[in-house]
């Protein structure tokens, strides 16, 4: 029988592989200069920076990384914030073009939270934040819950309280829990991470639905394994790892670690696609960001568990 201590070793190595691959393919995080790049796909290029930024500074607070990996990750957020966002002025670009946009908010919270500061986007921000328009920024309930959650860290007045939002969304109402398609169950995903503040308080998620997911969770995970639906059910084993009492199902996370490829990326769903080096990257970034949050949250649960109690 796998235990925890057994398994700890695997759950490492998926994310010191999935970070390699990362690191290897900085290059790739440069969201380009608007003056030179078409817009839109200057625009198309944050969604990936915003994902390394968010989960690079899960991985730091966790602090469980070897140190290898704990220098490897700061490096690659530096290099992130200073060639991928030129130093926060991007998101200034960012804003001017799309003043009600909550988005350069949303990635530039993790990198403020690192130290890294751009003074002019945050006053910008505490400023279209007070009208109207963002206040009532439509969206599905789980987006409100995390525009919640970010304006918080952000040291703004949510417009909407994280229990009204989560209320409202399809997790909120636990339904029957077969009608979970590959949409809800993301859905499902980013309502843990942010009632949970992206796993830091477990205790934070309401005890009707942390029982819901103990109930349904190692269901959505068997499914999603057997359809090799890798990004998704990564994303699923992080919300163990948020759960109050992690399953950290040594079965699942074989499966799981058995599909990413020697190299450390992890493919999206089935076999590694195959291609030049921007088309693997467009289609294997956001799952191998994925394993390494995972891994990273995994870890830090493993660690927690084998730990002894304090005096």
């Amino acid at each position: 029988m796998t235990t925890t201590v057994d398994l700890a070793p695997l759950l490492h190595r998926v994310g010191a592989g999935a970070l390699d691959w990362l690191d290897a393919h900085r290059e790739q995080f440069r969201a380009g200069d608007p003056a030179l790049t078409p817009p839109d796909l200057v625009k198309s290029r944050f969604k990936q920076i915003g994902e390394l930024g968010l989960v690079g500074r899960i991985l730091i607070r966790e602090g469980v990384a070897g140190s290898q990996q704990a220098v490897q990750i700061e490096n690659l957020l530096d290099f992130v914030w200073r060639e991928g966002l030129h130093g926060g002025t991007l998101l200034n670009w960012l804003q001017r073009d799309e003043p009600f946009s909550p988005i350069p908010m949303e990635l530039y919270v993790p990198f403020r939270e690192l130290g890294y500061r751009n003074p002019a986007l945050e006053e910008h921000i505490r400023l279209v934040s007070r009208t109207t328009s963002w206040q009532v920024l439509e969206g599905p309930p789980n987006r409100r819950l995390g525009l919640s959650r970010f304006e918080a860290r952000a040291g703004l007045t949510p417009g909407t309280s994280a229990e009204q939002a989560a209320a409202h969304t399809w997790l909120g109402h636990t339904p029957e829990p077969w009608s979970a398609d590959s949409h809800m169950a993301y859905a499902v995903t980013h309502t843990v991470f942010h009632l949970t503040d992206w796993g830091r308080r477990p205790e934070r998620l309401p005890a009707a639905l942390g029982e819901y997911l103990r109930l349904w969770l190692p269901a959505w995970t068997d499914e999603w394994a057997a359809a090799r639906h890798w990004d998704l059910l990564g994303e699923l084993l992080v919300v163990d790892a948020c759960l109050p009492v992690p399953a950290l199902d040594p079965g699942v996370w074989q499966r799981y670690a058995a599909a990413q490829q020697p190299e450390g990326a992890m493919p999206a769903r089935g076999a590694m696609p195959e291609g030049d080096t921007e088309e693997v990257f467009e289609a294997v970034h956001h799952p191998t960001i994925v394993a390494l949050f995972a891994s990273t949250m995994a870890v830090s649960r493993a660690m927690s568990a084998l730990s002894p109690p304090g005096p």
